[in-house]
């Protein structure tokens, strides 16, 4: 009983594998095009393009010691449309960078400024940045426009304002029904990037730089 069950064994294996030699080969013999089927077209090459570098900057905006909630002056905050007091705050993803945020309560928008010290504009084209980025230029900057692939919701504008350095100003729907279109929030996102690089760029400006107190 014992080597029956054994020969039987064998059997079923030896005829499982002939099935599979023999559906490989049914299924070999039909992948080769017949002389009334076309061979199907060789498929295009993908075609890749390296966008141009940015421009130099002109000079240097250096953002250290800089108050990143007073780059948006009074005047600047009321034609954007900013009817909430800024709120100073910093970004730990970015080497605790100082930020400022501002609301438009009707518009149902937001802004947050972001002042990186730690990394220039490049870490947003590098290998790692699965985002769309478009170069364009804010005052005479250099500066991309960021969108992320599924967020539909924000955009963001980083500024090439000094060696090592970049502005970043993340514009972002805030609530709106409708919620504003993604080209709309990066439309809004360079506008602010535009005052504050202006307001940076001011010599006359005395409020953007951060008291220290001096030793007595």
């Amino acid at each position: 009983m014992h080597r029956s069950r054994i020969t039987g064994a064998r059997r079923l294996s030896a005829l499982l594998t002939v099935s599979t030699f023999a559906l490989t080969g049914c299924s070999l013999w039909q992948s080769h095009p017949t002389a009334d089927t076309a061979a199907p077209p060789p498929m295009p090459l993908p075609t890749t393009s390296t966008p141009p570098p940015p421009p130099p900057r002109p000079y240097e905006l250096g953002l250290d010691g800089v108050s990143a909630c007073s780059l948006l002056s009074t005047s600047q905050r009321n034609q954007l449309g900013f009817d909430r007091d800024p709120m100073p705050d910093s970004e730990a993803g970015f080497g605790n960078a100082a930020t400022c945020s501002y609301r438009n309560t009707t518009a149902k928008v937001g802004a947050r400024l972001a002042l990186i010290t730690t990394e220039g504009m490049g870490v947003w084209t590098d290998d790692t940045a699965q985002v769309e980025a478009t170069h364009v230029m804010v005052g005479e900057f250099p500066a991309l426009v960021i969108k992320t692939p599924g967020l539909n919701l924000s955009c963001n504008v980083a500024v090439d304002v000094a060696e090592g350095q970049h502005l970043d100003v993340l514009y972002r729907d805030d609530g709106a029904q409708p919620p504003s279109p993604v080209d709309q929030l990066c439309a809004g996102a360079q506008r602010v990037a535009e005052d504050a690089v202006a307001t940076l760029a001011d010599p006359g400006t005395s409020e953007t730089r951060t008291q220290t107190s001096q030793p007595g």
